[in-house]
């Protein structure tokens, strides 16, 4: 296999094998779900998402500031969690039928271990 491997489905993921495991490229999704929906929601309401956007900059500013256990910080966490569920479906990328097995094939390709390349001779270690 190569070290990029498409794994078609719904939305498709792109499977590269990297040196410490593998990246998931869920970029399909990202177009497709969640920027169209926040492209939906800035023609349907701009002013709206633009101030919701804004306000949550004014929060991780506080909550960078604040510290992990800010009352900015649990805020922030919350709405943040509030725009993932409606605009990104909760984080969920749905994989069924055949794409499951093919994702399942791809990583366990990229979990079997590697031979590692012998050092040549003569180089100090």
């Amino acid at each position: 296999m190569t070290t990029s491997t498409p794994v078609d489905g719904p939305f498709p993921i792109r499977v590269t094998t990297t040196p410490s495991g593998a990246d998931l490229d869920v970029s399909a999704f990202l177009a497709r779900a969640v920027f169209a929906e926040l492209i939906a929601k800035a023609d349907e309401d701009p002013e709206g998402l633009v101030a919701e956007l804004a306000d949550m900059a004014v929060l991780l500013r506080s909550a960078v500031h604040q510290g992990r256990d800010s009352h900015a910080r649990h805020e922030y966490d919350e709405r943040m969690q509030q725009l993932v569920d409606e605009f990104a479906g909760g984080g969920l990328i749905p994989v069924y039928g055949s794409q499951v097995a093919r994702l399942r094939d791809r990583l366990a390709a990229i979990a079997t271990p590697r031979p590692v390349p012998a050092q040549p001779e003569g180089s100090a270690a």
